[in-house]
This record gives C-alpha cells, sequence and structure tokens, in this order.
C-alpha cells in the first residue's frame, strides 16, 4: 500500500495517542482501505473492511474514533455499517461526518436523527441542502434550537405539514414567528393564524406581506353570483366559498334588523357604554360572527380594529371612536402618542381596502364558518388531531381559539 494513504496522527490535526501501537497502526491501515478508490477494491472488498473497522471501533477509544471519523469523513463512499456507527457516535466524533461527509442519504440522516441526541440533530440542522424529508423529522422533536437551526437554514426545503406543525409550535415559542416569516414556504393560512400571538413588528410583516388581494378569483367567479342567486344560495359549500369573494363586506340584511341604521352609528353608539349587544351589532353590520367580532375587539394590540375599520369602510375618526369606546388610550402620561394607538393608525393607512377585507375575512372565515360542536369540544380538550388536515380554517380555529376556550 502507498506510503502517501498512511496518515498519522499530527496529519489528521489530532495529538498522537500512547497505548497499544499495533490496534492505532491497525485502524489507520483499515480506515486507507475504505478509502481505497473504486478501481483498486471493489465494493464488496470496501463493506467487509468496514465490518472489521465497526467492530474495533466498538471497544476503541473515543479518541481512536475520531481520528478514523476525520479520516473516512471526505470519502464519496462509506459502508453503512460504518456509517451507522460514527453518526451515533458522541458529538465530538459524529460532527466531522455531520459537517464533511457529502455522500450522507436521507436514510443516513434520518436514522441518526431519530436515534442520536439533540447535538446530533442540532449538527444535522445546518447541513446544506436538507430535503423535505429530513427537515421534517427534526423538526417533530420540537426542540427549540434544532427548530430555530432549521428555519435559519436557507438551503433547507421545508414541506407545508412541517411548516404547520412549527406554527402551532410557535403559540408557546414566539421567538419562532419572526423566523417563520422568513421563510419562503409560509402560506397566508399560517401566517393569518399566527397573527394572533406574533409580537408588533411581526404582525406588521403579516399584514404587509401576507395580506393579499381577491381580485383574480373576483373576475373569474364574476358570472358565479347570479347563478347562486337564482338558486337562492341554497348550496352551502358555493355559498361559504363566494361570501369569501364578494366584494361587499358590510351585511345589508343585518342593517334591516338592526336598531341602528349603519355601523358608524353602532361604533357612535359604544362610545356611551360598550356592551356584549353593542359588540354583536358591530359584528354583524361589518359582516362577520360575533365570535370573530369578539376575538377582534378583545385583542391585546389593538391591529385588528383597524383592519376592521380599513375593511368595512370605516373611517380613521371611527376607528378613533372604536377605540375610546373600548376605553384604549391614545397617549401616555407624559403626553406622547401611545405606541398601541400609533401602531394601529399606522396599521389603517398601510392596508388597502381589498387587502384588508382579505384578512377580515379570512379570520371570520376560519375563527366561525368552521367552528362545529365537534371541533369546539376538541379545543376545550387540547385534541389537535381532531382538526381536518387538510382544512385550513380547522386548523386555524384550533390554534387561534386554545387560548380562549382551552382548558
Amino acid at each position: 500500500m502507498s506510503d502517501a494513504l498512511l496518515l498519522d496522527d499530527e496529519a489528521l490535526g489530532l495529538p498522537r495517542q500512547a497505548g497499544f501501537r499495533a490496534r492505532h497502526a491497525l485502524l489507520k491501515r483499515l480506515a486507507d482501505v475504505v478509502s481505497l478508490p473504486a478501481s483498486r477494491i471493489n465494493a464488496f472488498e470496501r463493506a467487509v473492511t468496514g465490518d472489521l473497522l465497526v467492530e474495533m471501533l466498538r471497544l476503541a477509544s473515543e479518541d481512536e474514533r475520531e481520528k478514523v471519523a476525520v479520516r473516512l469523513a471526505p470519502l464519496n463512499e462509506l459502508p453503512n455499517t460504518l456509517t451507522r456507527l460514527l453518526l451515533r457516535d458522541e458529538p465530538r466524533i459524529a460532527r466531522h461526518l455531520f459537517e464533511q461527509c457529502a455522500s450522507l442519504t436521507d436514510a443516513d440522516l434520518v436514522a441518526a436523527a431519530r436515534d442520536a441526541q439533540q447535538a446530533h440533530r442540532e449538527m444535522i440542522a445546518h447541513r446544506r441542502g436538507l430535503s423535505e424529508v429530513v427537515s421534517e423529522t427534526l423538526l417533530s422533536f420540537g426542540e427549540t434550537e434544532v427548530i430555530q437551526a432549521v428555519l435559519k437554514n436557507q438551503t433547507a426545503r421545508l414541506s407545508q405539514v412541517a411548516i404547520e406543525g412549527v406554527v402551532s409550535l410557535s403559540r408557546e415559542a414566539p421567538e419562532l414567528c419572526g423566523l417563520l416569516l422568513r421563510r419562503p414556504e409560509l402560506r397566508p393560512s399560517g401566517a393569518y393564524v399566527m397573527f394572533w400571538w406574533a409580537g408588533p413588528e411581526d404582525r406588521r410583516i403579516i399584514l404587509s406581506r401576507f395580506g393579499v388581494s381577491r381580485e383574480v378569483m373576483q373576475e373569474v367567479s364574476e358570472d358565479i353570483f347570479p347563478m347562486a342567486a337564482r338558486e337562492n344560495w341554497q348550496d352551502p359549500v358555493s355559498r361559504k366559498a363566494l361570501q369569501f369573494i364578494e366584494r361587499r363586506q358590510r351585511n345589508r340584511a343585518a342593517i334591516e334588523k338592526s336598531p341602528y341604521d349603519s355601523l358608524e352609528q353602532a361604533v357612535a353608539a359604544a362610545e356611551a357604554g360598550f356592551s356584549r349587544e353593542i359588540a354583536a351589532e358591530i359584528s354583524y353590520l361589518a359582516g362577520i360572527k360575533p365570535l370573530t367580532g369578539a376575538k377582534l375587539l378583545s385583542d391585546a394590540g389593538g391591529e385588528p380594529l383597524a383592519i376592521l375599520c380599513k375593511a368595512t369602510g370605516m373611517t380613521k375618526n371611527d376607528l378613533t371612536r372604536l377605540w375610546r369606546a373600548m376605553r384604549r388610550p391614545e397617549v401616555l402620561s407624559d403626553g406622547t402618542l401611545s405606541p398601541a394607538w400609533e401602531r394601529v393608525l399606522v396599521t389603517y393607512d398601510m392596508m388597502a381596502v381589498d387587502r384588508a377585507q382579505t384578512v377580515l375575512r379570512y379570520w371570520n372565515w376560519s375563527l366561525s364558518s368552521a367552528l362545529t360542536p365537534a371541533l369546539l369540544r376538541a379545543i376545550r380538550e387540547g385534541d389537535e388531531q381532531s382538526a381536518d388536515e387538510y382544512s385550513a380554517p380547522e386548523r386555524a380555529a384550533m390554534l387561534a381559539l386554545a387560548s380562549d376556550f382551552g382548558r
């Protein structure tokens, strides 16, 4: 065998070890054999050599195992048994393969993630080009440090199932919200529900990036509205979808039944005393369900009030009346503008009417239209598995209402 293949400890960047010189030499020689190119050794010979090397490594010291890991990490082909052993070894040993071995397959990484420690999963999370399968496995453990590493890894690919799982976890770990918002895989359904526990800056990003227009849907379904009207709106499936698409936000039928002549009048009446009845009337007149209205009106941040007013065509003066009716401060004790009120005003100014309607209707769609008795019971019991995995509104309701109806 060529002397060029035999690397001593110093060449590997590791300290020279005392002990059984024969063992050290044999470990290096066997590692060199495994490293030979295909022109010098066939796959069967490499596999048998790898099996023998595994048996020696199982009884070898950590330093000896690390030397072998350093030697084998750059290889394009490794015996499977040897790969499995080293990937599950101590983090200081396994890291050489995780960081340098480009030949590791998804199967190798998934198995290592499942069998090894959190430290190993963190190392895997930093690898370039993580596939959806590997990312989903890493995220499934719910370890915040690992999740953060995966989300920061711009070369990692994430499936929608994985993204939805992290959105759910972000409810208890709000620091994940900002990282999720940087991921190209995040969709409006996830962003809209995450809004309810996101911080002020993350909320601004959600509304500016995911407040989408419904113009295209309105164009392609324009002739469907008269069809549904001729059918007297009897089909609940098309009715629910068309209610989301239509341009008009306010509920004209509710005005006929209301003691108030308009939505603005109901808001003005609230200044004299905000009651549950007035809150329900505002919700009905605005074209949303009372449950959605209660969620918007009780939000601590206040931004949903701006969305409500902009989507329904109310002016900034109406927004001010609503804010005052809820006894929220406009200024601080030192006379400066309240940060919360300032954010509400900025939100009102930045949102176009159509985009504000999209957000408001998605909230109403997810928080009320999907809220069946069975789902409400599941929310109270914390049974997230009961939500339909294909229904974005059900998943959104499960997450957004957990703090309102949960245990």
